[in-house]
């Protein structure tokens, strides 16, 4: 299984997930892979993912997360062991998600939702300051990444495998040069990453 978290404000209908769905439709694998839309709370989104991979070894399992959904990732992979596709991954959610708090639209729909101050409290809960077994991890970091800074998430994946894209933005408007890396590590084929 594929499990994709999306990032915040964001959707299953981002292009990212709706660009995964299409490539493992065209490889007649849709039926393995998981989008769902989280709710605002990250103890409520970790409850609905942990719902969604409850049974699947781990072995059998990959996360992607994208911005918080990489916080996310983080966090389920050290917890149930199994592989995680980073995009610009989120590092300090507290400090950037801090101006958020309130009701905020999804970017894909006329949908709003409401961020609570309490949900600062709930991604501390969920913080990862050090990953163990880096090979578990693949790293994609867009240097011109305008909403979060690369370095940092350079930085927080010492020796996980990682590909550093020259300019590129938050949302990865070109993730279609490198989603057939991102699944080829979900399937566990290591050293095939660009």
């Amino acid at each position: 299984m594929i499990l994709y978290l999306h990032g915040f404000r964001s959707s299953p209908q981002s292009f990212k997930a709706r660009l995964l769905a299409e490539r493992l439709k065209a490889e007649n694998r849709l039926a393995e892979y998981r989008c769902p839309q989280l709710p605002a709370s990250p103890c409520e989104a970790m409850d609905m993912a942990l719902h969604i991979v409850q049974g699947v070894p781990a072995n059998q399992l990959a996360l992607i997360g994208s911005s918080l959904g990489g916080y996310y990732a983080t966090w389920l992979a050290e917890r149930i062991g199994c592989r995680a596709a980073l995009l610009n991954p989120a590092i300090k959610p507290l400090r950037d998600l801090e101006k958020h708090v309130g009701v905020s639209k999804v970017y894909h729909s006329d949908a709003h939702f409401e961020f609570k101050p309490e949900y600062l409290d709930e991604l501390k809960t969920l913080a990862v300051h050090r990953i163990t077994l880096p090979e578990r991890y693949f790293l994609m970091a867009a240097t011109g990444d305008e909403v979060l800074d690369w370095h940092e998430m350079v930085a927080h994946y010492p020796a996980a495998q990682q590909c550093v894209i020259e300019g590129s933005d938050h949302g990865i408007s070109d993730f279609d040069r490198y989603v057939d890396s991102v699944i080829a590590f979900c399937d566990g084929q290591l050293g095939v990453l660009t």
